[in-house]
């Protein structure tokens, strides 16, 4: 479960081995949450957190992958009672050493993150919810639905950049990542056609405020610590974004297991894809490299998917955090709708700049490999 340098393997912790868990026997506790959420009950949340709260002994004897579900459940237990008005660590200054401990033994954040929430998190009647409302389902399952698409095409990034643009494999590995990317498209259709913009900023948005631990804060399980940013830096921010978004990524990368983090490490000092192959074009505009414009072609293809996906997840933020609806300025994972329109205009800019850089006659059509997720490519 741990890689050669190792740090803890996240790729090979299977997502449904965490959700069968129940390691503090949390089950009948958080089946009463959303009931305890919308009478506002402090005190029987503080009570319930001490009653699945395990000890730093109990901590030391679990497994990874209990420690995980663990977290899970106290996690959700932390963003109700701070909902509320209230510091988890200050109604139950206890947990705070079993918050540490549970963060060293996973290589995370002292809280839940995301894949808690989400991915971590059982189907059914076992599921954890704050509101209980099918709209939070809804939420849940797109962003779980999405994430093993988004952790696949992080691995393909690994493996086109490092290949040369006249690699005919570079070509076929961003067609496949721009495949993989569509499931992020999906996700944000899917949040768009079940969930309000009402219920997210009244009623789940609350949930996901920062608590502190250790005297640090630290985010709720946000939707904006999807690998998206992450892919981005692959593909272009790491020499084309700009300080808002550099100072976002740096934030919000902590969030993220282990290996995310040290390919942010790596890529933000490396040239992007983007860079690679405009370069390259350049200096073949004399003589036209097939494989090398296919490469371009293909890059052009995943920054249209990763645009359509920005256009959609500006226009369901402007609608949640419009001034008369919105509880708090900014998103979740820190993020404002001023950041994500400029993120939107880098991409669509550097987008361009790659369209442009083929010679007259080259064009950026539609590819099949590139419309749907998981087709069969190079890499498989």
């Amino acid at each position: 479960m741990r890689d050669s340098s190792g740090a803890l393997d996240y790729a090979e912790i299977s997502a449904a081995a965490v959700a069968a868990l129940d390691p503090l026997n949390a089950d009948e506790v958080c089946a009463q949450l959303p009931a305890m959420n919308r009478r506002g009950e402090v005190p029987a949340l503080a009570t319930a957190l001490r009653q699945i709260m395990p000890t730093g002994i109990q901590v030391s004897g679990l497994t990874v992958v209990e420690c995980l579900a663990a977290m899970r459940d106290i996690g959700i237990l932390l963003g109700s009672i701070k909902r509320h008005g209230v510091q988890p660590t200050a109604a139950v200054p206890e947990i705070e050493e079993i918050l540490l401990a549970l963060a060293g033994r996973t290589d995370l954040v002292p809280r839940d993150t995301l894949h808690h929430y989400t991915c971590w998190n059982p189907c059914g009647t076992r599921r954890r919810m704050y509101t209980g409302d099918p709209q939070e389902t809804h939420l849940i399952d797109a962003v779980r639905t999405a994430m093993p698409w988004l952790s696949r095409a992080i691995t393909a990034c690994e493996r086109v950049t490092v290949l040369e643009p006249g690699d005919p494999d570079c070509a076929a590995g961003l067609d496949e990542l721009g495949g993989q990317l569509h499931a992020m498209v999906e996700a944000i259709d899917r949040v768009m056609a079940h969930v309000s913009p009402v219920f997210f900023a009244r009623g789940l948005r609350p949930y996901f405020e920062e608590i502190t631990v250790a005297g640090r804060s630290y985010l709720g399980p946000a939707a904006a610590n999807m690998p998206i940013a992450l892919i981005d830096l692959a593909l272009w921010a790491s020499d084309r974004g700009d300080g808002s978004y550099a100072a976002f990524h740096r934030d919000t990368i902590e969030y993220s297991p282990p290996h995310w983090r040290t390919l942010y490490r790596a890529w933000r000092h490396r040239p992007s894809l983007a860079h690679v192959i405009t370069t390259r074009l350049a200096a073949d505009s004399d003589i036209i490299d097939p494989t090398v414009h296919a490469s371009g072609l293909a890059l052009c293809r995943v920054l249209r998917v990763v645009t359509v996906f920005r256009a959609k997840h500006l226009t369901v933020a402007r609608r949640a955090y419009r001034e008369d609806l919105r509880l708090y300025p900014v998103g979740s994972g820190g993020g404002s709708v001023e950041l994500l329109t400029r993120i939107l205009h880098l991409t669509r800019t550097i987008a361009a700049q790659v369209d442009h850089s083929h010679p007259a006659g080259w064009h950026t059509p539609h590819s099949a490999a590139s419309t749907t997720p998981g087709r069969a490519s190079a890499w498989t």
